[in-house]
């Protein structure tokens, strides 16, 4: 085993690592820098801070804060009516619950990193510590299969020339080689890159690039190789990983931020309120309290105006209901509820790769039930992304495998291919074998330009390990027809030609890359011959071909065309010969461009430019990604919901357009599909104009809207109705254009008029603007999904993030709000879970804004009877148990249980979730409607108890008219009414729901009973002054008759109004919950006739 003598030396932004193997007796590191231990800290809260942070945010919102402001007003006895503890329940049972759960979900996080910190692993002189314990410039012993948890500089591994085979899924969905010799290291400062790494090596006077290639990244796990050593450069928060773990960006629906504006009007009205009753209390005071002076004398310079100013602060005390402190705690219950739903949904469940559906939020279900805008990738989230070589052209001449055709070809005559390969063109076979050079070439190439790796566990049994799926069907390709990979070196590359081993000497590899869309490498073969090789894009690499080439891009071009109306995706190939002496001009200049610290990407592309140019064209190749099961299905039932579908992918036009076909995004039924191929600002919008002319011929060519209209206050763009469906596609190229700002409006107003938009061509970058153009100048709600590392940026625009668990890694599942495996449960997300929660919500507040109201009016109205006093109209005990016990659950049940159809009737009728898009379940209007509902109920709560109870005797000529009487029934006609109208809001009946309700109403009575007898007088007489006051009042059957007639006017308004609604102008729900109440009923019939015909047999 090698020792190493390791210093370094940290300055502004520069490491300097400096090793030397040399050094036989030099263990011990040492580190002159001050840098992070490796130690993170994912969770939030420690046991010291976590009471006093966690009680500083819950007291950020604003209704936490008001309640806290209460509890103050009531310790002033001039000012409260009400004792402390109607207002300390509640509020710290709200603080517990939420306290409770930030505690789990933190306990959770430090659980997870406290498993990978305190993992052991061994140091220099192989002692072993915590990975929390490291510092950097540690030299670190990793182990096969270890998990990698601070970013390492690789020194030395158990594999031949230092090689490593790592993977990075929970990165990127990549896996990578990697190999390092020694030297003094100067290395770039902590950043959030992934993909790139800038360092210099400086050795024997030499200086040599540092890249990516030569890093191990925490996240990553140590494959296939025993051991090796590494050196920490980043610890802790420094690591590329923790740099990309910044603070996501905080997701709030559509309903959390109405709620926000609502509680704002709810402190207006409840200011208002207040400030009437106080007036009344000052006229009251002048006109009518001086007569009670002789018996209430004032206290010294007490006036009317000061008894006003303190009835105003009691009254925020006795309304306080209005402002609805537990909402919020309702609110995350039942958010919670639904998620879990989701996680627990089997038919969400993809038994294949033991993946079900997962909810990462749960603050954003009721979002998916108003979902307008689906931006969609392609590869791996419609498709499979399991690559399959189907077809090729190779020096003009087309290969096609048509397995209804011909046989599969026989490749006995190979012993190293691919069992699993199959093909049915034998006439490549046999060009193989006649050594055509063009063939030759061809599969030479896509044998020698990859990064894919090889493993033999047996002699003649390959496994390859790619980086895409496509790279790994294209070397299987080249595998079968006679050009097996074989195995890689930092320096060569191994393959086996028609059974003769020959090896490649490696010189560069020319990345691929989102911009370049190639990928090159340059070889030297045994015979001393330098050669280039080319794959990539067929637009980029026609760019570099050399002029001779322009016959054989014709004829290939039109089998591209003819590959891609297939929905195959290509590559186009191509090679050169170089010259020694220029190579090595070359050379040297890429080698001071690569040991560059600054601006080295520039430069090195610069020079890949150079050399990639006058190209010899080979062919292309066409690989098939099959859609997966149920996506045409999916689209066409969320087409039918009103929900736009946009296909943002990388693929070329004519692929994407043949996917589009195949998968109902475009049909032939449309009337038309625009193209938008401009190569200028003015071509693209013209293009688009004479899209949106020919949608809307009447439609008048409006300026565009001036700057100064587009800041914080933007004006949202309408929906435009038109006379048919149209679809658009538009390029990659187009789209940067139609992107920018003087044609952004014209782009986004002509794709918004479309059924379906696919842009082809796109770069990430691209896919997150088109997401934020349509945040911008909608007012709707966006969902992205995807599968790969490039699509987390528009995962993290979009409103909500869907990951697919796929072929490509975890990246875009760890950014996301939602994640399964399969695109087709995204309409039993979206249509199923998403309305569901939707619904649940809305009628959670309407009802728990009704209640609450009611509750809250008839301490109003009492005031102009007690003389504007600020007594109660309530009990103090019921105050405090209103919403905490006696309305806690009914509420509770009815949002975790109810539905208005099934799952079933729910794909049925797709166009049941509409309304979610229109806000037609919850939005200022209803809110408005709940008050006056609200509003009415309460005068006839409090108006028709005391009519019925003035100048009223019991049976025996004993007066019952007194306030405890009076509060007591009122609260109880006021439990009743909230209690039926939940009933008339609940479609589904469930146990729970029945159980919930009833037990609610059954708990008031035995409280009731309970805290008015004489027991609990005796025990605290001040606390509990109602005595006997029950038994004595709900024993008349006068009582019992107010509170029947008091329950009937409350709900026969509203059964009244629903009735002839449904009747005049029946919404979508109700007509699908007559015909699935026609249909139960007529089922039900027919059994119970066919049950008594048999029965008469």
């Amino acid at each position: 085993m090698k020792s190493f003598c390791c210093k370094i030396y940290c300055k502004k932004g520069t490491l300097t690592i400096i090793t030397d193997q040399r050094c036989e007796n030099a263990v011990n590191v040492t580190v002159q820098c001050y840098s992070y231990t490796n130690a993170i800290k994912t969770s939030k809260y420690n046991l010291f801070t976590f009471l006093p942070l966690n009680l500083f945010e819950q007291f950020q919102r604003i209704a936490n804060a008001y309640f806290l402001f209460l509890l103050v007003l009531q310790v002033i006895p001039q000012i409260s009516s009400l004792s402390w503890f109607t207002t300390v329940v509640p509020l710290v049972l709200v603080l517990s619950v939420t306290a409770a759960k930030d505690a789990t979900d933190d306990i959770v996080k430090f659980t997870l990193s406290k498993q990978a910190l305190t993992s052991l692993f061994s140091v220099l002189r192989l002692q072993s510590m915590k990975w929390m314990d490291v510092q950097v410039g540690d030299i670190i012993k990793l182990e096969n299969n270890h998990f990698v948890t601070a970013d390492l500089l690789l020194l030395s591994s158990s594999e031949p020339l230092n090689l490593v085979y790592i993977e990075t899924a929970e990165l990127d969905g990549l896996q990578c080689l990697h190999s390092f010799p020694q030297g003094e290291v100067r290395c770039e400062p902590p950043n959030n890159r992934l993909d790139r790494f800038t360092g210099t090596l400086t050795y024997t006077g030499q200086k040599y690039a540092l890249d990516n290639e030569k890093i191990l990244l925490r996240g990553c796990t140590l494959r296939n190789t025993e051991w090796c050593f590494g050196l920490v450069v980043f610890g802790g928060p420094e690591t590329k990983l923790m740099q990309n773990c910044g603070k996501s960006t905080f997701k709030r629906t559509s309903i959390d931020r109405l709620m926000n504006v609502l509680v704002l009007c709810i402190f207006g009205f409840l200011a208002f309120m207040c400030t009437v009753l106080a007036i009344g209390n000052f006229f009251w005071e002048l006109n009518e309290g001086s007569h009670f002076t002789a018996f209430l004398p004032r206290q010294d310079g007490n006036s009317a105006a000061f008894s006003a100013f303190l009835t105003f602060w009691s009254y925020v005390i006795i309304l306080n209901t209005v402002v609805p402190i537990s909402l919020y705690v309702s609110v995350e219950i039942i958010r919670l509820g639904n998620s879990f739903y989701i996680d627990w949904d089997r038919k969400m469940y993809y038994a294949r790769s033991d993946t079900p559906a997962e909810a990462r939020t749960t603050t954003l279900n009721e979002e998916l039930g108003q979902i307008k805008y689906i931006f969609s990738d392609k590869t791996g989230t419609l498709t499979q992304n399991i690559m399959t070589f189907n077809k090729c052209s190779i020096n003009g001449k087309c290969y096609e495998s048509c397995e209804y055709k011909t046989e599969r070809v026989d490749f006995s005559f190979n012993p190293l291919a691919d069992p699993r390969f199959v093909f049915h063109d034998h006439s490549l076979v046999e060009a193989v074998k006649l050594e055509t050079p063009e063939v030759h070439t061809f599969f030479r190439l896509l044998a020698l330009c990859h990064t894919v790796m090889a493993e033999e566990k047996k002699e003649g049994e390959l496994f390859y390990q790619a980086q895409s799926p496509d790279e790994g069907a294209l070397v299987t390709a080249a595998r079968n027809f006679g050009f097996v990979f074989r195995s890689r070196t930092p320096d060569s590359v191994s393959i086996v030609e028609m059974g003769q081993q020959r090896s490649y000497e490696l010189l560069a590899i020319l990345d691929f890359n989102n911009v370049r869309k190639r990928m090159s490498v340059i070889v030297r073969s045994p015979e001393g011959k330098l050669s280039l090789y080319c794959k990539g894009a067929d637009t980029i690499v026609y760019e570099r071909l050399h002029q001779s080439c322009s016959k054989l891009m014709d004829v290939t071009t039109e089998h591209l065309n003819e590959f891609a109306g297939e929905g195959l995706r290509t590559l186009a190939l191509a090679y050169k010969d170089l010259d020694e002496d220029y190579f090595t001009q070359w050379k040297q200049r890429h080698h001071e461009a690569s040991t560059a610290l600054d601006d080295r990407e520039s430069k090195l592309d610069q020079l890949y430019e150079e050399i990639e140019n006058d190209l010899l064209l080979l062919g292309a190749t066409a690989i098939e990604d099959k859609l997966q099961d149920g996506v045409p299905q999916t689209i066409e039932q969320l087409a039918k919901a009103d929900i736009k579908i946009w296909v943002l992918t990388g693929d070329k036009q004519e692929t994407a357009e043949n996917i589009g076909y195949a998968c109902n995004l475009l049909r032939e039924e449309m009337n038309e599909v625009f193209i938008i191929s401009g190569n200028s600002p003015e071509d693209v919008q013209a293009e688009l104009r004479y899209a949106r002319t020919t949608m809307k011929p009447d439609v008048v060519d409006s300026v565009l809207l001036p700057e100064r209209t587009l800041a914080k206050g933007v004006k949202a763009i309408t929906d435009e109705v038109v006379n048919g469906e149209y679809g658009l596609v538009i390029s990659g190229h187009s789209l940067a254009y139609a992107l920018e700002r003087s044609v952004e409006l014209e782009f986004l107003r002509t794709a918004c008029m479309c059924k379906s938009v696919i842009c082809c061509r796109v770069t990430p970058l691209q896919k997150a603007q088109v997401v934020e153009l349509v945040k911008k100048y909608k007012q709707v709600v966006t969902l992205a999904i995807g599968d790969g590392a490039n699509d987390v940026s528009m995962i993290k625009a979009a409103h909500i993030g869907v990951g697919i668990s796929g072929q490509e890694g975890m990246q875009a599942v760890l950014s996301s709000d939602y994640s399964f495996a399969q695109f087709c449960f995204l309409q039993r997300l979206l249509l199923v879970h998403g309305r569901w929660s939707y619904l649940r919500m809305c009628k959670f507040l309407r009802y728990f804004f009704y209640k609450n109201f009611t509750f809250t009016f008839v301490h109003f109205w009492y005031a102009f009877f007690c003389g504007f006093s600020a007594q109660t109209v309530y009990d103090q005990w019921f105050i405090t148990l209103y919403n905490l016990v006696y309305t806690a659950l009914p509420v509770l049940g009815m949002s975790l249980f109810d539905q208005d159809v099934n799952d079933v009737w729910s794909f049925q009728h797709p166009q049941l979730y509409i309304p979610g898009h229109l806000n037609l379940y919850f939005s200022k209007k209803a809110f408005f409607k709940c008050a006056l509902h609200s509003c009415y109920s309460s005068l006839v709560l409090f108006f028709i108890p005391y009519a019925a109870m003035q100048d009223t005797v019991r049976g025996d000529g004993k007066d019952v008219a007194d306030y405890q009487s009076f509060a007591l029934l009122t609260q109880t006609c006021l439990l009743f009414a909230v209690s039926i109208q939940l009933g008339l809001e609940m479609s589904y009946w469930t146990a729970v729901n029945t159980i919930f309700v009833l037990g609610s109403l059954v708990m008031y009575f035995a409280v009731t009973f309970t805290m008015y007898s004489n027991g609990m007088f005796l025990m605290l007489p001040s606390a509990f002054p109602f005595i006997g006051t029950a038994r004595n009042s709900l024993n008349q059957p006068n009582i019992w008759l107010t509170i029947l007639l008091t329950s009937l006017l409350c709900v026969l308004p509203v059964v009244t109004f629903r009735f002839l609604l449904i009747q005049l102008c029946p919404t979508i729900n109700d007509k699908v919950q007559s015909k699935l109440f026609y249909t139960l009923f007529f089922t039900l019939a027919k059994t119970l006739l066919y049950f008594f015909l048999h029965k008469l047999r």
